[in-house]
């Protein structure tokens, strides 16, 4: 069945997530006065961050409940004395003015507007999500924009996709059938498992080259090679 839309990611998808957190620790510690940061602190902040944010995506935690503990438990790991949320409104406030593009992701955006409806599907602020694809430059490739705080549910939530598909839907004469579209991004847990469970084609863009895709989900190790894998569902 063709394609008629394309729901893409946006952190580590679109804009790396993993390189402004670096940057962030890096630069915070320091006006902070804290440890000198190392790269193994971005391993513990990778652990304790994803254990969150499937709470999240198994809705036994709220975002703002995140934003309260993050920081506390990443210190507790890192073995610093800080006070967590005061290290969280750094982090947040840098966050909402960064947007590092992964690889490719121009390209992506280019070879596929156009010819199919673009729909961003995030999970996270609102308004700081929309800011960072404004000041990125790919905010005017989306037709429309999908993100969790508004939506009032996560990826993989049913709740998400419903919410989608209505307004994708709204006075539109042919519906567009989950079928009909394909989930872009880079977590297994949030982005394939949300696709496939509401019965779209999926994509995984395998910045991990150790992680095994279910059945039946495209493989890309570039966001380049998406393209290839989104003409091979197109049929």
């Amino acid at each position: 069945m063709a394609l008629r839309a394309i729901f893409i990611d946006i952190d580590n998808t679109l804009l790396s997530f993993d390189e402004y957190v670096k940057q962030t620790m890096r630069e915070g510690f320091a006006h902070f006065g804290l440890k000198t940061y190392e790269p193994w602190m971005y391993d513990k902040f990778t652990q304790v961050n994803n254990g969150l944010w499937r709470q999240i995506e198994d809705a036994t935690l709220t975002f703002g409940e995140l934003t309260k503990i993050r920081w506390n438990r990443v210190f507790e790991e890192l073995g610093i004395d800080f006070d967590g949320p005061t290290f969280e409104t750094y982090f947040r406030g840098a966050l909402y003015d960064s947007a590092i593009p992964e690889e490719g992701a121009y390209e992506l955006l280019d070879a596929l507007k156009g010819n199919y409806l673009l729909c961003a599907a995030s999970n996270g602020p609102y308004e700081q999500q929309l800011h960072r694809l404004e000041i990125a430059g790919m905010r005017e490739a989306f037709d429309y924009v999908f993100i969790s705080e508004k939506v009032g549910a996560a990826k993989p939530s049913e709740k998400f996709f419903d919410y989608a598909f209505a307004d994708l839907n709204a006075g539109r004469t042919g519906q567009i059938t989950p079928q009909e579209c394909m989930m872009i991004g880079d977590s297994l847990t949030s982005d394939i498992k949300g696709g496939q469970m509401y019965g779209m084609k999926t994509c995984l863009y395998r910045r991990k080259k150790d992680l095994i895709a279910p059945e039946g989900v495209l493989v890309a190790d570039s966001l380049r090679e998406v393209v290839s894998r989104v003409h091979e569902a197109d049929k």
